[in-house]
């Protein structure tokens, strides 16, 4: 196989919709959904990296540990984010097989990222996992626990976490590897495992866009495509003014990235990370709609980042 290495980015929405309570039935479902989208992409020779984001379903296991007598032990975030990516792994492995009708060429890799514990987010911790609480109980586990409480804008209390810059991706060599021998890759399921520099495990929740955009320079990938449940990038999203961006310049991009109008908690991750991989690698991105997948890897729709 001698077709472009592209690294496509599938959001939470790929796996689990919006009002859907995570029945195994409903993954399934939406999961089979995008595979047959990605399968039209590797069809045309495309040596794929597939990653994806694990938000619903590690909500599902901290809440799972938490429910447990007081007694029993409770696995760490960082083994939650592992079981994530062996359980969607898993989903989305199986599912572009069938798409595809090869059984054994999708793999998956469990993958371990590195953070630098000097990064500012471990000083203030922003990420709400698990569960909500009174402000009684949020106390008692910071006592007994460590866990730092903050009040969740949306109700009670919850276990803030933080979310630090990936820095290397410990598996890239084999995911490369892997993906130049023709097969299909999943890999840095959830934003990747966090571990330091010297590979310790340590609590924390990566932004996958960004350990997406990450593992795309370091294999050398000819394109990231971050797949989402918007058609693109918008300035001025649901406001007057609203425009939506189709053909935009890296530098173009990084002006509006800088001025705010990408907020952190919803586009601002993909934004940077296309920037990331456009500017470093002088090769084009692409954020777009899942169901239109194969027509924003083609440049019909969606938002193309291209460089200088």
């Amino acid at each position: 196989m001698t077709g472009p290495l592209v690294v496509v980015a599938l959001g939470g929405n790929a796996l689990l919709r919006k009002g859907q309570k995570g029945s195994v039935e409903e993954q399934w479902g939406t999961t089979v959904h995008a595979a047959r989208q990605l399968a039209r992409i590797a069809r045309e020779g495309v040596r794929l990296v597939v990653t994806h984001g694990n938000g619903p379903q590690v909500g599902m296991i901290l809440e799972a540990f938490e429910a447990l007598p007081r007694d029993k032990p409770r696995p760490t975030l960082d083994i939650a984010t592992a079981m994530t990516q062996g359980w969607l792994g898993f989903l989305v492995a199986h599912s572009l097989d069938q798409a595809l009708g090869e059984t054994g060429r999708t793999v998956v890799v469990a993958t371990r990222v590195v953070v630098s514990r000097g990064d500012p987010a471990f000083r203030e911790p922003t990420k709400y996992i698990g569960s909500y609480y009174s402000e009684e109980e949020a106390r008692r586990l910071a006592r007994e626990k460590g866990w730092i409480m903050k009040p969740d804008p949306r109700k009670g209390w919850r276990r803030v976490v933080p979310s630090p810059d990936p820095l290397h991706v410990v598996e890239h060599d084999s995911i490369r590897s892997l993906a130049l021998q023709g097969k299909i890759v999943v890999a840095v399921g959830g934003g990747g495992i966090p571990v330091d520099e010297s590979l310790q495990p340590v609590e924390a929740v990566i932004d996958k866009d960004l350990a997406s955009s990450l593992l795309a320079r370091q294999i050398g990938a000819d394109r990231l495509i971050i797949l989402t449940d918007v058609p693109g990038v918008a300035v001025n999203y649901g406001r007057p003014g609203e425009k939506w961006l189709e053909r935009v310049s890296v530098s173009e991009l990084e002006h509006l990235y800088a001025e705010g109008h990408f907020p952190p908690g919803s586009m601002g991750p993909k934004v940077l990370a296309a920037i990331r991989f456009t500017r470093e690698t002088g090769k084009p991105s692409s954020i777009g709609l899942l169901e239109e997948a194969y027509e924003v890897y083609k440049g019909l729709r969606g938002t193309q980042v291209l460089p200088e």
